[in-house]
């Protein structure tokens, strides 16, 4: 991943799975800058964290400085995206892209609720929230998708911030939560849209992208299966 000597390299520290590194992942690959992975002994190198939390993001310094180190996995993704032009510069506009980032925390967290529960019938309740919450997030970007034309972005068209989290949230859906519920596939895959499958494929070939998201799963064929 080339960059020029006055842009700054990065160090990725999270575990190795999909969750809440692959956006970030992808935006730094789509930046097209120098970038490496970390992965911390955990929990032993909880307390040596910012907030005792991943993932963080070390941005080494390239005059000399200390380096630039933040965390959470939003707050991370918002600066990159900002810093290499994934996010427009005009605040409305941007609002727009970022509320899409929000709304897939919210599906995110719906799932946990689900895994966090302890009885059977809170389980299938919480089962049925998450599948509500995803419904309407699919419906709404589907709309979405073919009022912009039916590029296969959510937003002009061209790779953006909103395309590559949402890429990610049906990434985690269809291949990261699998080992909380061995058929997460069969139970969401029914409900792709032609336009949510065309982001899909479009972001998976997305010559920035395409080599390197492929390497966690092909989607667009998991989705046509």
């Amino acid at each position: 991943m080339a960059s020029s000597t006055n842009t700054p390299s990065y160090i990725l520290r999270y575990i190795d799975l999909i969750v809440l590194g692959e956006s970030t992942r992808l935006l730094l690959t789509a930046a097209n800058v120098e970038w490496t992975e970390e992965h911390p002994e955990w929990p032993k190198e909880k307390p040596n964290q910012p907030f005792c939390r991943l993932p963080v993001l070390v941005e080494k310094s390239t005059d000399g400085g200390p380096d630039f180190v933040i965390c959470e996995s939003g707050n991370i993704e918002r600066y990159l995206a900002r810093t290499y032009g994934l996010l427009p510069a005009d605040l409305k506009e941007a609002a727009l892209q970022e509320q899409v980032r929000d709304q897939i925390t919210d599906v995110i967290n719906t799932f946990v609720s689900f895994i966090e529960a302890i009885s059977e019938e809170d389980k299938k309740a919480r089962l049925e929230a998450f599948g509500e919450l995803l419904d309407k997030f699919i419906a709404v970007y589907s709309v979405h998708i073919r009022n912009n034309g039916n590029t296969g972005h959510l937003f002009g068209n061209s790779l953006s911030f909103a395309d590559i989290v949402t890429y990610v949230l049906f990434k985690n859906v269809v291949f990261g939560l699998v080992k909380f519920k061995a058929d997460i596939a069969d139970y969401t895959k029914p409900k792709f849209t032609p336009e949510i499958i065309k982001l899909i494929s479009t972001v998976e070939t997305d010559p920035k992208l395409t080599k390197f998201v492929l390497k966690s799963g092909n989607l667009s064929a998991a989705v046509r299966a």
